[in-house]
């Protein structure tokens, strides 16, 4: 999943913890009639069948009433569990708080997101100072009525005159890119669109920018239609979208895609192309100052993961796990870029390298230290100078600074802390604290325990676990565990608003750093992916397991949440070992593993599922695929599941789907529900109005199923 998002849930206020007779709503349950066809596919001779394909017609009126259906059956559940708006209004409490993004400088002014708590949508500023008041210079608040039109990405120019934007719609992945005078604060006539999954950067004269799109898609909903053939181009400035000039394309690579970086001094032109959402790239370059506009290869074999850091002269700095799956930082001189040439700057150490930034001077570099970080500074030559010291046990997840920066800027949070911004002295080699939120939320009253558990195979696994410092382990907490274990994506300390409402009120938040992340680098990733898929689910029911082993709560109090791929893995986990939870919530899961390729980028995601036309990939998927394990009669744990309608990363339909047919295997169980989102996708840019509605949904739903429905 290109881009994925890291879904950290939204945590449940909880009033009170003593039992309240459970509503009477899930024995009177009508689910809305799912009809069967007769659809069977075959796959390396065995027949599946496929009885909800018409699903996956998301247009069809069929489809529609449906959908309609389904959401007034939840609507009506829900409505029906005491406390649902008392949650709402304490969850809308928690979240009015202000908070700001990382200061940028371009040119001599500055740029930085604040959000006075509960807008809709962040908006961007610009100032002569980090610490100004500074003027709104785009609102996307303003955009629309219901804040459902996000600002995805910006792009500056190096001068600061000109900001290329891009917004999406109703949470699609697709971005319009816009251009804005930022001295006049409006937009020119630049419009460019079918952009998706693309990065953007000026050419440092500021005359036009890079980017990535797909062809219009034919024939077919934009939402569902196969993503294949980006290509590069350049815009420039002032021109129309259809004089752009294609810098690269691969007519014969339909999966391939393209990112491009020019250089700090402008002298090179760094174009990244990956392979599906496969952690391995290579690396394409040009000499703007040369003549020809041919790009020369780099890297060219599809080995390892380089990520461009910055260059001094002739001399490109990568990090890369080349040789070293917890990663290193490399030097490679252009005017002899022979493999045998290639120097080792920052060498391999015990923790995985995360990413690097060229300040002051300095490489900083951000390790996890047990999925935790630590940043850690070298001189350009891979010498040590100690390290940055932080506030605690948490994350930093943006750094800001140029090469000649005297002073850079960067976030730091953790489960109990909100995002704080500090500026950072690269001579002092001290932080001082720039913004801190403030909101209704005591954080000396909690902590956050590291531990490590042992999984079914023998592996020591990871897992954060949030709660009062006081708190009793007699098995009765009512407890969150999320995860998510692919794709290379580590779980790492994180604030939300609604985990401190849910810590607010005596709940416990467990984070487990499953295989299939990036925590301890390739290996722990590849440890979870395709034929060792399986060693995700396992890590999480360990996790499980523990957590009630250790009584900080027990079956009856025990829900597992996760989003995208992490839906996968709670439907996965909750169809294998259904007696160890009261409540499951995929959200936006891939629940079809074996039409995932179909829609839209999700073949992108066989570097981490493998391919159904493999045949021992296809053994492997099957025996996984939440929608190919459901059995009739099995008393499943209470499930919501969550999607949105233009989710066109995780295509709705996985959703549909698997929600039909758990209603048929047990319509007079525990209840099945889905609860579909309208105008929202698979999560980034979604409103706060809305996320705030889907956490009180979310977990009244879960609290009802813990028992504890309290008005």
């Amino acid at each position: 999943m290109r881009l994925p998002l890291i879904l950290l849930p939204a945590l449940l206020l909880v009033a009170a913890c003593q039992p309240v007779k459970k509503e009477a709503a899930a024995d009177r349950l009508v689910y809305p009639v799912s009809k069967k066809v007769g659809q069977v596919d075959t796959y390396h001779g065995q027949e599946i069948a496929d009885p909800y394909r018409w699903l996956e017609d998301i247009d069809s009126a069929d489809t529609t009433a449906w959908i309609k259906a389904q959401n007034d059956v939840t609507n009506a559940f829900l409505e029906k569990i005491p406390g649902r708006d008392r949650i709402a209004a304490r969850l809308t409490e928690i979240w009015n708080f202000n908070r700001w993004g990382v200061p940028q400088r371009e040119g001599k002014q500055w740029f930085w997101f604040k959000n006075d708590g509960l807008q809709n949508q962040s908006v961007l500023y610009v100032g002569d100072k980090p610490e100004a008041e500074g003027r709104v210079l785009l609102d996307p608040n303003s955009l629309s009525t219901d804040g459902t039109i996000a600002l995805k990405d910006t792009a500056f120019s190096a001068d600061g005159k000109y900001m290329a934007y891009g917004l999406s719609s109703g949470g699609s992945d697709w971005e319009e890119w816009r251009v804005l005078n930022v001295a006049k604060g409006e937009p020119t006539e630049d419009v460019l669109k079918w952009v998706k999954f693309s990065a953007v950067d000026w050419s440092r004269d500021g005359k036009g920018f890079w980017y990535s799109r797909y062809d219009e898609p034919q024939g077919e909903n934009a939402l569902k239609a196969k993503n294949e053939f980006q290509k590069l181009y350049y815009h420039k400035l002032g021109t129309p979208q259809s004089e752009d000039t294609l810098v690269y394309e691969r007519k014969d690579q339909p999966d391939w895609s393209f990112g491009a970086d020019a250089s700090e001094d402008g002298r090179y032109l760094i174009v990244s192309v990956s392979r599906g959402t496969e952690r391995k790239n290579l690396v394409l370059y040009r000499d703007l100052k040369a003549k020809g506009t041919v790009l020369k290869e780099l890297i060219s074999d599809w080995t390892a993961e380089y990520d461009f850091l910055g260059n001094v002269g002739t001399k490109l700095y990568f990090r890369t796990d080349d040789d070293a799956p917890r990663g290193r930082i490399i030097a490679i001189d252009v005017a002899k870029p022979a493999r045998k040439n290639w120097k080792t700057v920052v060498a391999q150490g015990d923790d995985s390298l995360q990413s690097a930034d060229l300040v002051g001077g300095m490489l900083v570099v951000n390790y996890l230290h047990d999925a935790s970080t630590r940043l850690r500074r070298f001189d350009m030559n891979g010498k040590a100078k100690g390290d940055i010291a932080l506030p605690g046990l948490g994350t930093v997840a943006a750094f800001e600074g140029r090469p000649g920066d005297k002073v850079a800027y960067y976030s730091f949070a953790s489960y109990t802390t909100p995002t704080s911004i500090y500026a950072y002295d690269t001579a002092k080699n001290k932080s001082t604290l720039l913004h801190a939120p403030t909101m209704a939320f005591d954080s000396s009253l909690y902590e956050t325990r590291q531990v490590f558990y042992t999984s079914k195979d023998g592996t020591r696994v990871p897992m954060f676990i949030t709660g009062k410092k006081d708190l009793v382990l007699d098995g009765n907490n009512p407890t969150i565990l999320y995860g998510y274990g692919g794709f290379k994506i580590p779980q790492v300390p994180g604030f939300s608003p609604s985990v401190a409402g849910w810590l607010d009120q005596g709940g416990v938040f467990a984070v487990a750093n499953l295989r299939g992340g990036g925590e301890y680098g390739r290996e722990w990733h590849e440890a979870g992916t395709k034929l060792t898929k399986q060693n995700v689910f396992d890590d999480f029911i360990a996790a499980a397991e523990y957590l009630i082993e250790q009584k900080y709560t027990s079956s009856q109090r025990l829900a597992i949440r996760g989003g995208s791929n992490g839906g996968l893995l709670v439907a996965a986990t909750e169809l294998q070992r259904p007696e160890l939870f009261a409540a499951a919530v995929p959200a936006v899961g891939v629940l079809d593993m074996l039409r995932f390729r179909e829609f839209t980028i999700g073949k992108a995601w066989e570097s981490d599922f493998g391919s159904v036309l493999n045949v021992d990939e296809f053994t492997a998927i099957r025996a996984y695929s939440p929608l190919h394990n459901i059995k009739p009669g099995v008393a499943y744990p209470a499930t919501l599941i969550t999607t949105g309608d233009h989710d066109d990363r995780v295509f709705p339909a996985h959703s549909f789907k698997f929600a039909a047919a758990l209603q048929a295997a047990n319509p007079k169980g525990k209840p099945h529900l889905i609860r579909i989102d309208v105008r929202a996708g698979h999560g980034q840019g979604k409103p706060t109005g809305k996320q705030i509605a889907e956490t009180a949904d979310v977990y009244a739903f879960i609290l009802n199923a813990f028992g504890l429905a309290k008005p």
